[in-house]
């Protein structure tokens, strides 16, 4: 009988562990579809050009690829800087404190940022005061996104700010003094410019080379004799007699002296 009592009581526990089960299914399930929106997230990528975006008030009348002159055009005060060795220039305008512009024009704009790569602009970046009506990143995301037609594909961007990465362009959102601010950058454009400049600093190292190998003094190990730059041999010396030194005084230290034919 005893038996008989502990088994249907074993059996009456049985039901209480289905809860358990319940939740621990809850639990796994949650963190899958946690999961999933992440990597979603993470995968979700902007497939658009500069050419595809469109004229948006929050780019107060500029456009990348525009000239120099287009923008004179739209702020007759602008003063532009001249083209380094690269063929880039800047300038900044500050419609709240230069008298000489017309700020209706520029509500609640303290500053816009301007880069040029062979005259067009390739970088436009605006900040806006406090008294803009955003009152975060987040929001100005959203709004900046509905304007620009953008993808839900922003990234987090140092300490507060937000990034799109598309094809050739990027988009960088975040709070400057308060206000939002926001560049649009042609990628492409910082390709070319890094591409200068890699192929400068390669001119540079070739020619530094060339002329550290001007002054290079050659010897002959078996005559004690060396040869300065400009200055070659009569006949050429066998691969194991051949030394390089640094100068002439470098020779003479190892006991080697200048060739008669390179003392006239």
């Amino acid at each position: 009988m005893r038996a008989r009592a502990a088994g249907r009581v074993h059996e009456l526990k049985r039901p209480s562990s289905l809860p358990r089960q319940l939740c621990n299914f809850a639990v796994t399930l949650l963190f899958l579809l946690i999961s999933s929106g992440y990597a979603y997230g993470q995968t979700a990528q902007c497939s658009l050009n500069l050419a595809d975006l469109p004229a948006a008030p929050e780019l107060l009348g500029f456009q990348l690829g525009m000239t120099k002159e287009q923008v004179k055009v739209r702020i007759p005060q602008v003063v532009f800087g001249k083209n380094d060795e690269f063929g880039v220039s800047k300038t900044t305008i500050n419609p709240y404190f230069d008298p000489r512009i017309d700020k209706s024009t520029f509500e609640n704009v303290r500053s816009i940022s301007l880069d040029f790569l062979d005259n067009h602009l390739t970088s436009l970046w605006i900040g806006y005061d406090s008294s803009f009506n955003v009152a975060s990143v987040d929001e100005f995301v959203k709004r900046i996104s509905q304007s620009l037609h953008l993808p839900a594909a922003w990234v987090s961007w140092r300490t507060r700010g937000q990034q799109l990465r598309c094809k050739n362009f990027q988009v960088t959102v975040t709070l400057v003094a308060d206000g939002p601010s926001f560049r649009l950058l042609d990628t492409g454009a910082e390709d070319v410019v890094a591409a200068r400049r890699e192929t400068k600093e390669e001119q540079e190292s070739e020619v530094s080379e060339a002329s550290e190998g001007a002054t290079e003094i050659l010897g002959d190990k078996k005559n004690k004799i060396y040869y300065a730059a400009g200055c070659q041999p009569t006949r050429e010396i066998a691969e194991p007699d051949r030394v390089i030194f640094k100068d002439a005084e470098a020779a003479d230290k190892a006991g080697f002296k200048a060739a008669k034919a390179c003392q006239q």
